[in-house]
């Protein structure tokens, strides 16, 4: 077991607690504007995973189970006793692989834009994207990863939002961005995802070509307590690119789901 890495965090709100988890070569601001609108009535906390962002850097290769450590290390230091855990991407591996360890902290799941149920082709596509990262570089493949992460219409009308996801993932160390995409391409949560039983919401893009509504309706149908929701016309970034059309989906899968107080030790 690697050494837990203690990830920096922002804590707003109060309520029951969320935490959220981002992906690959991202940050914890990707919940920002998902935060703006929970955060009256519930406590959201997102971080940024190790070698991301602010958090420090690991010494070496890790796993995803280093990754659940980090958010159980997280977990204990805010004293949080159950939390609704959402992930995006990576983030929606990280969240199951830690309801399967820890099933008496987590209250509900939102796995958002994520994979499971890979055919060997998928694997193998995606595998030789971090194949190709590795040996040309991961600035020769960045504009190839954008569009298959933000639909024609929002890269023409954001750049800024482009420019701002693209810088994340240079700042990113590279051995640290392609330790990260590599455990993304090798998960697969098929083997296991029908040992958790939290409430889960499962949501992805209709045209995300990686985590598809293909994969995601086996997800859905692996899961023994969940429902599923795919945006029209979304690829990959969809709490880049439509916030407004995740969080409706979320509030209401919350409100659905028992109150729990607090939710803090």
């Amino acid at each position: 077991m690697g050494k837990v890495i203690d990830c920096v965090y922002s804590d707003q709100g109060k309520g029951p607690a969320i935490i959220m988890v981002h992906g690959i070569g991202a940050r914890r601001s990707l919940w920002d504007p998902l935060t703006a609108a929970l955060q009256k009535r519930y406590r959201c906390i997102s971080y940024d995973l190790r070698g991301h962002g602010e958090s420090p850097m690991p010494a070496g290769a890790f796993g995803l189970d280093e990754l659940v450590d980090d958010l159980e290390a997280l977990r204990r230091r805010l004293g949080i006793a159950q939390a609704h855990i959402i992930g995006h991407s990576l983030g929606g591996m990280i969240g199951p692989a830690y309801a399967r360890r820890y099933p008496e902290h987590v209250l509900s799941l939102g796995l958002f834009s994520t994979a499971a149920f890979r055919t060997d082709e998928d694997s193998a596509k995606v595998k030789a994207v971090v194949a190709t990262m590795a040996k040309n570089g991961i600035e020769a493949s960045l504009d190839v990863l954008v569009a298959r992460w933000f639909s024609d219409e929002f890269m023409s009308r954001r750049p800024d939002a482009i420019a701002l996801r693209k810088q994340q993932v240079i700042e990113t160390d590279p051995d640290v961005f392609l330790n990260v995409f590599d455990i993304y391409a090798r998960t697969e949560m098929a083997p296991w995802l029908a040992e958790i039983t939290a409430p889960t919401l499962v949501l992805t893009g209709e045209l995300d070509g990686g985590c598809s509504p293909r994969l995601n309706r086996q997800i859905a149908s692996a899961l023994p307590n969940s429902e599923l929701v795919i945006l029209e016309g979304l690829k990959h970034a969809i709490l880049i690119e439509a916030p407004d059309q995740v969080l409706p989906h979320f509030n209401g899968f919350l409100s659905s789901i028992p109150s729990t107080g607090e939710a803090a030790s």
